[in-house]
């Protein structure tokens, strides 16, 4: 006969995974926060904007940004990678800290 399927454990396990993995999503968000520079404005100021960033609907904006983005990410990725074995495809698994400020541009 087959052993009867254990739902309460299997919802456990999911539930565990998806907290698991909001945790790391957070966690990642504050490295991010972190290494852009922008944990030198205030819980104000970035939520503003974020929000502003969020509800910009401009795609020639949003494909700036992004394309910023993409090059924060490999300045990184060269920074950080062996000079054999770079990283052009995305930041490395955690940030080692954030940018100096004189090599940051204002976001436009």
């Amino acid at each position: 006969m087959r052993k009867p399927r254990d739902f309460d454990a299997d919802l456990k396990v999911l539930d565990d995974k998806a907290r698991e993995l909001k945790t790391r999503k957070v966690r990642q968000l504050g490295e991010l926060v972190i290494a852009t520079g922008a944990d030198t404005l205030s819980a104000e100021e970035l939520a503003g904007a974020l929000i502003v960033l969020a509800e910009t609907k401009e795609a020639g904006k949003r494909e700036a940004w992004a394309k910023r983005g993409a090059a924060f990410f490999q300045g990184r990725a060269r920074r950080n990678a062996p000079t054999t074995d770079q990283n052009s495809h995305g930041a490395p698994a955690q940030p080692s800290g954030a940018q100096p400020a004189s090599s940051r541009k204002s976001a436009t």
